[in-house]
């Protein structure tokens, strides 16, 4: 596949990672402007963050993927084996903010679909993580080729699902909300100036159609699939939303559907929220998502492995130096297995069969 005008590097180097903070513009005469802030950069409240707002500890770098090569995939269009009875062989994909190409390079190499980008894994099961869009080139083609994967999927015995992420939520509040200002906790945001933060696409928002609206605004935000709990963020927000998976997909669902911009922005706003895994009481964080939802691991995207492991690099790094990435990363006393590979800044998106041979 091709990239399209005004999809070549420049928009890659849109690449960012500053959904590490949750936004929050002080701007008291007015909703935010992106004109009075050069380049994106914003200023954030540092100090005072009411409860519950939960920035990262400290800022983290600037990672942009520019032409930095990613680590080549050999196709390999075999179907992928499938059990000999019951379910199909259970898959999930990490992050994939825009990048096709490399969506359909990493399903070729597991098999799952052919070199025309037809499905045909049979009964297997595919799992998306969820955020499809932005930063990447093509958004509007990765949920495409999500939507046209669960027909043919479906029509072959086996399924291919996807899980909200807080892109999604964002995508959706940008297009729904624009620049009404809504309650950060910190200042006044919008989530139009969010989306265009966090690597926002035009070419995206252009081609965004009412099915791609209606896909996002129903997909759910846990699922339980042979005891690995699927989720977007490695949070334990979700236990804002309910005790039971059911509940947290109903409450998620009710809240889009009331369409009210400050409940919304407190929904991406949590969902946005991260690494609650990774350092000490990770594994009991794990443990209470575990234990109220079902499941014996966790499997999460959101976060990338880069930064779970200490990978940051830095903004002045050598040409072309990029994070190592070679699958998945089980930490958190083995408990969560993190799928956010890292593709926009050059790292690897991530296939992967469950169980793992490790």
């Amino acid at each position: 596949m091709t990239q399209g005008a005004g999809q070549g590097p420049e928009a890659e180097r849109t690449a960012t990672l500053r959904d590490f903070r949750v936004p929050a513009y002080v701007n008291d005469t007015g909703p935010y402007d992106p004109s009075a802030h050069p380049g994106g950069t914003v200023t954030p409240v540092e100090e005072g963050y009411p409860e519950g707002y939960t920035p990262t500890e400290r800022d983290l770098p600037v990672i942009t993927r520019g032409d930095a090569p990613q680590a080549p995939v050999e196709p390999a269009p075999a179907p992928a084996a499938q059990p000999a009875a019951g379910p199909g062989a259970l898959f999930v994909v990490g992050d994939v903010h825009g990048y096709l190409d490399e969506l359909v390079a990493a399903l070729q190499h597991k098999g799952l679909i052919d070199t025309a980008g037809n499905w045909c894994a049979g009964t297997a099961r595919l799992w998306f993580l969820g955020d499809f869009t932005d930063r990447g080139p093509d958004g509007i083609g990765v949920i495409d080729l999500v939507m046209r994967l669960s027909a043919e999927a479906a029509a072959a015995g086996g399924y291919c699902k996807a899980l909200m992420g807080n892109h999604e939520l964002l995508l959706l509040g940008a297009k729904r909300f624009g620049d009404t200002p809504v309650n950060s906790g910190a200042g006044t945001a919008t989530f139009q100036a969010a989306w265009l933060l966090n690597g926002g696409q035009k070419t995206d928002m252009d081609r965004l159609q009412d099915h791609h609206l209606q896909w996002m605004a129903r997909l759910d935000a846990v699922e339980e699939v042979d005891g690995y709990l699927l989720v977007h963020s490695d949070t334990t927000a979700y236990l804002d939303y309910g005790d039971s998976i059911e509940a947290v997909n109903d409450t998620v669902r009710e809240t889009l559907i009331r369409n009210d911009a400050d409940e919304c922005w407190d929904l991406f706003r949590k969902f946005t929220k991260r690494f609650s895994f990774r350092d000490e009481g990770g594994a009991d964080a794990v443990r209470s998502l575990l234990d109220t939802y079902g499941g014996t691991r966790i499997v999460h995207g959101h976060s990338p492995i880069p930064y779970l492991l200490g990978q940051v690099g830095s903004e002045d790094g050598e040409e072309g130096a990029g994070p190592v990435v070679k699958g998945p990363h089980v930490y958190a006393d083995g408990l969560a297995i993190a799928m956010d590979g890292g593709v926009t800044m050059a790292g690897k998106l991530l296939v992967q069969q469950l169980p793992l041979d490790i």
